[in-house]
């Protein structure tokens, strides 16, 4: 009799489990498919050694590429700063792969090696000739990477709040998302992650952007809505377990960087701290452009647009030198005779 009503409970377990999970399977779609109603894809896409990648490219000028952080895309520069920029550039955005709308190829990692490679292969198969790179957050890492290892292919590098430094735990923002186990990965992406992000999305902002609020429209503007995505979910998780395996290394290489190369961090970044990874950098990399904002968050291109822009321009300025168009003064030739 015991053992029948044992066997009756395990079995009811069993169907709640099974209930509960398909429900939050369901609920994952929805949300998905909510998500990409909201905000559908805006550019092109090209095909870079099996990733799909989609990015934005608009302007005509000197080239500029931008390269989004940890678990963002290219919304988090096109709808902030392009359209202020203004003219004389060309102003390339991509959702890194496995972000946004880029899907990743089977098989890769998402080690920063690898990003850095495939943003070179961008390059060359966009025909850009050493764009300027703008990495934020992560990006900033990837974009150090491409430094240290394809410096023939940039001509320079202009980092907002970039990752740029090992740290010894896990900070409490990003443990949830720390997954090491790829099967783990792949089912809480598809069961629990999404709608417990939605749950949470508010604070998570709140933290993100710290101590300034997240804009209204950082959902749709923002492209926000494309992080409650399953496909997103685990490659953000897979880019964090990455960043172990190859940034210790990178950090060792930053004397070789002679390149125009600036910095922009806000003082009360909450996410990566000024201490950590902005001022050491000043000793790392020679004739280092370092601006540092009091009070400014984690965030800074959403919160002070015109100022990025202008510390973008004035990297420019330094990384296409010998590509400015000159003056017609230095054309002049005077007359003999």
């Amino acid at each position: 009799m015991l053992v029948s009503i044992l066997l009756w409970l395990v079995g009811g377990l069993i169907v709640v489990a099974f209930v509960a999970t398909g429900y939050m399977v369901l609920a994952t779609r929805r949300i998905a498919a909510d998500a990409e109603r909201q905000v559908p894809p805006v550019g092109q896409f090209v095909e870079i050694d099996g990733n799909r990648i989609h990015y934005v490219d608009t302007g005509e000028g000197l080239p500029i590429l931008f390269l989004h952080g940890l678990g963002a895309q290219l919304h988090h520069f096109l709808h902030p700063l392009f359209g202020r920029f203004g003219s004389g550039y060309r102003l390339i955005a991509l959702d890194r792969p496995g972000s946004g709308y880029s899907v990743r190829a089977p098989g890769t990692t998402g080690r920063l090696p690898e990003q850095a490679e495939v943003v070179r292969r961008f390059i060359e198969t966009l025909g850009l000739e050493k764009p300027l790179v703008v990495g934020h957050s992560l990006g900033g890492a990837i974009a150090l990477t491409l430094a240290v290892e394809h410096p023939e292919a940039i001509s320079g590098i202009a980092l907002l709040a970039p990752l740029t430094h090992m740290e010894r735990r896990i900070r409490g923002l990003f443990k949830a998302i720390y997954i090491p186990s790829t099967l783990l990965r792949a089912i809480l992406a598809n069961t629990i992650a999404i709608p417990m992000s939605l749950k949470y999305a508010g604070p998570t902002l709140d933290l993100v952007f710290s101590p300034q609020s997240p804009p209204a429209d950082y959902g749709t503007a923002g492209g926000g809505w494309l992080g409650l995505r399953p496909s997103h979910f685990y490659a953000t998780s897979t880019d964090l377990v990455a960043i172990e395996h190859d940034l210790g290394h990178v950090e060792q290489r930053y004397g070789e960087i002679t390149m125009p190369a600036g910095i922009l961090f806000g003082t009360s970044d909450r996410v990566l701290g000024i201490g950590v990874h902005g001022r050491p950098m000043i000793e790392k990399i020679k004739e280092l452009d370092f601006e540092s904002i009091n009070g400014l968050g984690h965030m800074p291109q959403f919160i002070e647009p015109e100022r990025i822009i202008a510390f973008v321009k004035r990297i420019a300025d330094r990384a296409f030198a010998d590509r400015r168009s000159p003056l017609p003064q230095d054309n002049f030739t005077e007359p003999s005779g």
